[in-house]
Protein backbone atom coordinates (compact mmCIF):
# COMPACT_ATOMS: atom_id res chain seq x y z
CA UNK A 1 0.00 0.00 0.00
CA UNK A 2 1.13 3.20 -1.03
CA UNK A 3 1.65 6.12 1.24
CA UNK A 4 -1.30 8.10 0.15
CA UNK A 5 -3.63 5.06 0.54
CA UNK A 6 -2.09 4.33 3.77
CA UNK A 7 -2.81 7.92 5.17
CA UNK A 8 -6.50 7.65 4.13
CA UNK A 9 -6.83 4.52 5.82
CA UNK A 10 -5.40 5.66 8.89
CA UNK A 11 -7.51 8.90 8.71
CA UNK A 12 -10.91 6.55 8.33
CA UNK A 13 -10.06 4.51 11.02
CA UNK A 14 -9.34 7.09 13.53
CA UNK A 15 -13.11 8.89 12.43
CA UNK A 16 -14.50 5.62 12.77
CA UNK A 17 -12.34 4.14 15.63
CA UNK A 18 -13.06 0.84 13.96
CA UNK A 19 -11.01 -0.61 11.45
CA UNK A 20 -13.84 -2.84 9.63
CA UNK A 21 -16.32 0.08 9.04
CA UNK A 22 -17.99 -0.45 5.75
CA UNK A 23 -16.49 1.36 2.96
CA UNK A 24 -19.00 2.78 0.22
CA UNK A 25 -16.48 3.54 -2.02
CA UNK A 26 -16.81 -0.57 -2.36
CA UNK A 27 -20.36 0.08 -3.84
CA UNK A 28 -20.22 2.68 -5.92
CA UNK A 29 -21.51 0.66 -9.03
CA UNK A 30 -23.62 -1.72 -6.88
CA UNK A 31 -25.48 0.97 -4.41
CA UNK A 32 -28.72 0.27 -5.87
CA UNK A 33 -28.68 -3.09 -6.53
CA UNK A 34 -27.36 -3.85 -2.43
CA UNK A 35 -30.76 -1.62 -1.41
CA UNK A 36 -33.07 -3.51 -3.85
CA UNK A 37 -31.71 -7.09 -2.74
CA UNK A 38 -31.93 -6.15 0.98
CA UNK A 39 -35.60 -4.88 0.43
CA UNK A 40 -36.67 -7.25 -2.05
CA UNK A 41 -39.35 -9.15 0.28
CA UNK A 42 -41.38 -5.43 0.82
CA UNK A 43 -41.78 -5.65 -3.16
CA UNK A 44 -40.61 -2.21 -4.07
CA UNK A 45 -37.53 -0.71 -5.26
CA UNK A 46 -35.43 1.66 -3.09
CA UNK A 47 -36.89 4.57 -5.37
CA UNK A 48 -39.48 3.94 -3.31
CA UNK A 49 -38.50 4.84 -0.62
CA UNK A 50 -36.46 8.08 -1.96
CA UNK A 51 -39.39 9.66 -3.42
CA UNK A 52 -41.12 9.58 0.06
CA UNK A 53 -38.73 11.47 2.12
CA UNK A 54 -37.73 14.07 -1.40
CA UNK A 55 -41.41 15.04 -0.88
CA UNK A 56 -41.19 15.56 2.68
CA UNK A 57 -38.24 17.49 2.24
CA UNK A 58 -39.87 19.18 -0.23
CA UNK A 59 -43.00 20.25 1.97
CA UNK A 60 -41.02 21.01 4.82
CA UNK A 61 -39.00 23.40 2.59
CA UNK A 62 -42.03 24.88 1.07
CA UNK A 63 -44.10 25.21 4.41
CA UNK A 64 -40.55 27.08 6.12
CA UNK A 65 -39.43 28.85 3.13
CA UNK A 66 -41.64 29.38 0.70
CA UNK A 67 -39.83 29.65 -2.45
CA UNK A 68 -37.48 26.89 -2.78
CA UNK A 69 -35.18 28.20 -5.64
CA UNK A 70 -33.81 30.97 -3.01
CA UNK A 71 -32.14 28.17 -0.39
CA UNK A 72 -29.52 26.95 0.26
CA UNK A 73 -29.30 23.40 1.52
CA UNK A 74 -26.89 20.76 2.11
CA UNK A 75 -27.28 16.75 2.17
CA UNK A 76 -24.86 15.28 4.34
CA UNK A 77 -23.99 11.87 3.51
CA UNK A 78 -25.37 12.42 0.23
CA UNK A 79 -23.98 9.37 -1.06
CA UNK A 80 -24.07 8.63 -5.15
CA UNK A 81 -26.99 11.68 -5.03
CA UNK A 82 -30.02 8.99 -5.69
CA UNK A 83 -32.00 11.58 -3.32
CA UNK A 84 -30.85 14.81 -4.64
CA UNK A 85 -32.40 13.80 -8.15
CA UNK A 86 -35.65 14.26 -6.90
CA UNK A 87 -34.15 17.74 -5.96
CA UNK A 88 -32.32 19.37 -7.86
CA UNK A 89 -35.14 20.93 -9.74
CA UNK A 90 -36.75 22.73 -6.96
CA UNK A 91 -33.62 23.02 -5.23
CA UNK A 92 -31.14 24.86 -7.29
CA UNK A 93 -28.53 25.97 -5.05
CA UNK A 94 -28.11 21.94 -3.74
CA UNK A 95 -24.82 20.94 -1.88
CA UNK A 96 -23.71 17.60 -0.94
CA UNK A 97 -20.69 15.97 1.62
CA UNK A 98 -19.25 12.64 1.48
CA UNK A 99 -16.93 10.92 3.16
CA UNK A 100 -14.98 8.86 0.26
CA UNK A 101 -13.53 9.95 -2.66
CA UNK A 102 -15.40 7.72 -5.05
CA UNK A 103 -19.23 8.20 -4.00
CA UNK A 104 -18.67 11.71 -4.14
CA UNK A 105 -17.18 11.70 -7.53
CA UNK A 106 -20.44 9.46 -8.85
CA UNK A 107 -22.81 11.87 -7.31
CA UNK A 108 -21.21 14.43 -9.16
CA UNK A 109 -21.55 12.37 -12.45
CA UNK A 110 -25.26 11.63 -11.41
CA UNK A 111 -25.99 14.81 -10.54
CA UNK A 112 -23.73 17.75 -12.29
CA UNK A 113 -26.27 20.54 -11.44
CA UNK A 114 -25.23 19.72 -7.37
CA UNK A 115 -21.98 21.09 -5.87
CA UNK A 116 -20.66 18.02 -4.12
CA UNK A 117 -17.45 17.90 -2.17
CA UNK A 118 -15.50 15.08 0.11
CA UNK A 119 -15.28 16.51 3.54
CA UNK A 120 -13.44 14.17 6.50
CA UNK A 121 -16.29 12.70 8.66
CA UNK A 122 -15.68 14.79 11.50
CA UNK A 123 -16.07 18.79 10.26
CA UNK A 124 -18.35 20.08 7.51
CA UNK A 125 -16.41 21.90 5.10
CA UNK A 126 -18.28 25.57 5.22
CA UNK A 127 -18.48 28.55 7.41
CA UNK A 128 -21.05 28.84 10.00
CA UNK A 129 -24.31 29.94 9.12
CA UNK A 130 -24.18 29.13 5.56
CA UNK A 131 -27.29 26.98 4.75
CA UNK A 132 -30.86 27.65 5.25
CA UNK A 133 -31.61 23.62 5.53
CA UNK A 134 -29.46 20.78 5.87
CA UNK A 135 -30.53 16.99 5.96
CA UNK A 136 -28.90 13.24 6.42
CA UNK A 137 -31.31 10.55 5.18
CA UNK A 138 -30.22 6.99 6.82
CA UNK A 139 -26.96 8.29 7.27
CA UNK A 140 -26.24 8.51 10.85
CA UNK A 141 -26.57 4.48 11.71
CA UNK A 142 -23.34 4.92 10.12
CA UNK A 143 -21.47 7.24 12.24
CA UNK A 144 -20.02 6.04 14.89
CA UNK A 145 -22.14 6.77 18.19
CA UNK A 146 -18.78 8.44 19.65
CA UNK A 147 -19.33 10.90 16.76
CA UNK A 148 -22.95 11.37 17.16
CA UNK A 149 -23.04 14.37 19.12
CA UNK A 150 -20.46 16.39 16.77
CA UNK A 151 -22.57 15.32 13.44
CA UNK A 152 -25.46 17.06 15.38
CA UNK A 153 -23.52 19.94 16.43
CA UNK A 154 -22.06 20.44 12.91
CA UNK A 155 -25.72 20.47 11.34
CA UNK A 156 -26.51 23.29 14.08
CA UNK A 157 -22.93 25.06 13.31
CA UNK A 158 -23.32 25.24 9.79
CA UNK A 159 -27.16 26.40 9.49
CA UNK A 160 -28.16 30.19 9.38
CA UNK A 161 -30.04 31.46 12.46
CA UNK A 162 -33.89 30.17 12.00
CA UNK A 163 -32.38 27.00 10.10
CA UNK A 164 -33.71 23.87 10.25
CA UNK A 165 -31.93 20.32 10.16
CA UNK A 166 -33.96 17.22 9.36
CA UNK A 167 -32.64 13.61 10.49
CA UNK A 168 -34.08 10.32 8.65
CA UNK A 169 -33.47 7.06 10.76
CA UNK A 170 -34.40 3.31 10.28
CA UNK A 171 -37.09 2.88 12.83
CA UNK A 172 -35.19 -0.70 15.48
CA UNK A 173 -38.74 -1.35 16.79
CA UNK A 174 -39.62 -2.60 13.38
CA UNK A 175 -38.99 -5.75 12.60
CA UNK A 176 -39.09 -5.51 8.70
CA UNK A 177 -36.59 -2.90 9.05
CA UNK A 178 -34.38 -4.90 11.10
CA UNK A 179 -34.40 -7.84 8.68
CA UNK A 180 -33.74 -5.46 5.68
CA UNK A 181 -30.71 -3.82 7.49
CA UNK A 182 -29.17 -7.34 8.22
CA UNK A 183 -29.64 -8.31 4.57
CA UNK A 184 -27.70 -5.20 3.92
CA UNK A 185 -24.05 -6.32 3.20
CA UNK A 186 -22.94 -2.13 3.55
CA UNK A 187 -25.11 -2.03 6.53
CA UNK A 188 -23.40 -4.39 8.90
CA UNK A 189 -21.76 -1.86 10.92
CA UNK A 190 -25.26 0.09 11.77
CA UNK A 191 -25.94 0.95 14.80
CA UNK A 192 -29.84 2.17 14.75
CA UNK A 193 -31.29 5.28 16.25
CA UNK A 194 -34.22 5.42 18.27
CA UNK A 195 -36.68 8.27 17.82
CA UNK A 196 -35.94 9.99 21.32
CA UNK A 197 -31.91 9.27 20.47
CA UNK A 198 -32.59 11.36 18.14
CA UNK A 199 -34.63 14.02 19.26
CA UNK A 200 -31.91 13.99 22.29
CA UNK A 201 -29.00 14.64 20.27
CA UNK A 202 -30.60 17.81 18.59
CA UNK A 203 -31.96 19.10 22.00
CA UNK A 204 -28.09 18.52 22.96
CA UNK A 205 -27.14 20.71 19.77
CA UNK A 206 -29.13 23.55 20.69
CA UNK A 207 -31.73 22.27 17.94
CA UNK A 208 -35.62 23.23 19.15
CA UNK A 209 -37.24 19.79 17.72
CA UNK A 210 -40.79 21.14 16.07
CA UNK A 211 -41.58 17.96 13.55
CA UNK A 212 -40.87 14.42 14.23
CA UNK A 213 -42.96 11.76 12.73
CA UNK A 214 -42.94 7.86 12.30
CA UNK A 215 -43.28 7.08 8.22
CA UNK A 216 -43.15 3.93 5.59
CA UNK A 217 -46.48 2.00 7.48
CA UNK A 218 -47.11 0.63 3.64
CA UNK A 219 -45.21 -0.82 0.65
CA UNK A 220 -47.73 0.95 -1.35
CA UNK A 221 -48.01 4.26 -3.89
CA UNK A 222 -51.30 5.02 -3.73
CA UNK A 223 -52.52 8.35 -2.42
CA UNK A 224 -54.80 6.93 -0.49
CA UNK A 225 -52.24 5.11 2.04
CA UNK A 226 -49.80 7.73 1.59
CA UNK A 227 -52.61 9.99 3.54
CA UNK A 228 -53.76 7.04 5.79
CA UNK A 229 -49.94 7.44 6.88
CA UNK A 230 -50.30 11.03 7.90
CA UNK A 231 -52.48 10.10 10.47
CA UNK A 232 -50.70 7.59 11.80
CA UNK A 233 -47.37 9.27 12.04
CA UNK A 234 -47.27 9.18 16.33
CA UNK A 235 -47.01 5.26 15.67
CA UNK A 236 -43.88 3.88 16.73
CA UNK A 237 -44.17 1.33 14.29
CA UNK A 238 -43.11 2.98 10.52
CA UNK A 239 -40.24 1.36 8.64
CA UNK A 240 -38.85 4.75 8.74
CA UNK A 241 -38.59 7.84 11.07
CA UNK A 242 -37.65 11.40 11.02
CA UNK A 243 -37.08 14.23 13.48
CA UNK A 244 -36.56 18.17 12.39
CA UNK A 245 -35.03 21.00 14.22
CA UNK A 246 -35.01 24.87 14.07
CA UNK A 247 -31.54 26.60 14.93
Amino acid sequence: MNEELKDKEQQKTTLSGNESQVSFDDYVETYRTEIDDSIGFIGQDVDFFIEIKAELLLKLARKNFGDTSKIKVLDIGSGVGLVDRFLKLSIPNLNGVDVEEGVVEKAKFNNPEVSYQLYDGAKLPFEDNTFDMCFAINVMHHVPPGMWENFSREMHRVLKPGGIAAVFEHNPLNPLTRLAVARCEFDRDAVLLNHGKIKSLFNGAGLKVFDDSFIVFFPFKAKFFRSIETALGWLPLGAQHYVTGRK
